[in-house]
Parts: structure tokens; sequence; C-alpha cells
């Protein structure tokens, strides 16, 4: 395709101001159909393009469906909010309380949580991971009580608890009985990570969304439907902490 990987365009939705939109053309020769998406952790729209199409008509398909859907491109824009880059100063938030991180050179290059606070010694280069290596700890501390909380109410167990950072899905549950979650989700309210954890519980008695599997889940987790709409609302910007 001819047209550049990267670029930005202008968005002009119907309400609302214009604004720049960086955009990526991906191709691909699985796609059936051109489609639109934003990539929460870049913050592009992406436009996919099927194979056989010529790059002009390519280009002008792809900004078409985009002009189409300039106004949802734009809401979702608007609510990603820009990255948080992980540096001495920067708050992050954990089980949604906002956290300063505080750069200590002199003390042991490792990050330290206190009660508003991540405490980070070493070198100013280091930082960064080791804000990231203690959310994930703190993810993968949180996650388990959780699991193990809502399995031990089902009488089921999860074969192994995996901490992922994916870009379309919270957690997940295989076939073979093994639990993978985002480590973000540390970031949630903590009755939000709890109610994610309780689905792919849940998925351990049913491997489906049939009644079953919803009874089993309002048992576990009343407010399921509450914390999906806490993801849909603010999970964008979890995924922006160190883009």
């Amino acid at each position: 395709m001819a047209a550049p990987r990267r670029e930005t365009v202008l968005l002009r939705p119907a309400s609302g101001a214009a604004r720049p939109c960086p955009l990526e053309w991906r191709a691909s020769p699985r796609a059936r159909r051109i489609t639109l998406r934003l990539d929460p952790v870049s913050g592009h729209a992406v436009l996919t393009l099927p194979a056989g199409l010529s790059a002009g008509a390519g280009r002008r398909a792809g900004l078409a469906l985009l002009r189409r859907h300039a106004d949802w491109m734009a809401l979702r824009l608007a609510a990603l909010g820009p990255p948080l880059r992980l540096a001495h100063g920067a708050v992050v938030p954990l089980a949604d309380a906002p956290h300063a991180v505080l750069h200590r050179p002199l003390a042991a290059p490792v990050a330290v949580l206190r009660p508003g606070r991540i405490l980070v010694g070493g070198a100013a280069e280091g930082l960064a991971g080791q804000v990231l290596a203690l959310l994930r700890q703190e993810a993968g501390r949180r996650i388990a009580l959780h699991v193990r909380r809502h399995a031990g109410a089902l009488g089921v167990a999860p074969r192994a608890i995996r901490l992922k950072d994916p870009r379309s899905r919270w957690a997940s549950c295989t076939a073979g009985g093994v639990l993978a979650f985002s480590w973000r989700l540390v970031m949630a309210p903590d009755w939000v990570l709890a109610s994610v954890a309780a689905h792919e519980v849940a998925h351990l008695r049913e491997m489906n969304h049939s009644p079953r599997f919803w009874a089993a889940l309002a048992g576990l987790s009343p407010d399921h439907a509450a914390a999906q709409a806490w993801l849909r609302q603010h999970g964008p910007r979890l995924l922006r902490v160190g883009a």
C-alpha cells in the first residue's frame, strides 16, 4: 500500500470543532472489509485494509469510513486522554486512588509503595521500569486474592493465573482453566477488579455465556454490569499509563 503507515488527518465531527486525528494504516491479508478502530495505547485511529485494494482505492475508501464515523472517533479520542509518562512527579492511579511517583536517586533501585506515594530509588532511567514492576506485582497479589475468594465460593480452582498487557480485553479464561488478566486492572477501583475476577472464575464453572453462567456471576458479583460500565468509560486512560 502506497499510503504512509502513519499520518495525521483533520477530523471534522458534525458536533464540535475539527481536531487533528493521528491515523495508522494497516494491510491484512485476512481482512474481508475495511475496518476502523482506535488503538488506545498509541492513541491512533487504525484503518485496516484487505488485500487486493489498490493504494488509491484503499485510501479513498478508508478516509470515507473515517469521515462517516467522525463523531464516534472524536468522542473516543477525547475520552482517551494524553499518555501518562512514568517519571518523577507523575500521578498514577492504584485502586483508583492517586499515587505520586517520587524519585529518590540515592536510595536502592526499587519501587516502594506508600500511602499515596510510589518511592523509586536508583538512576532516573530505571524509574519507569521499577514503577511498572511494582504495579504488576501489586496486580498479581490483588488478583490472586479475588480469584481465590471467588473460586472458593464456587468450588472451582484455576490451573494458573497469568498477567498480560492486552489492548482489547481485560481478562480471559481458557478451556484448560488458565485465567489471564491485564495487570492494568490494578489501577481500577478494587470492586471493578473483583468483578472482572468473578467473571473469569464463573467461566471455570460455565465456559459460555449461558443463563447458568450469568447466574453464577451474579452470585459472585451483583455489580458486574456497573464494573463493565466503569471500564468502558475509564478503561482507555489505564491503557495510556506508561504509553
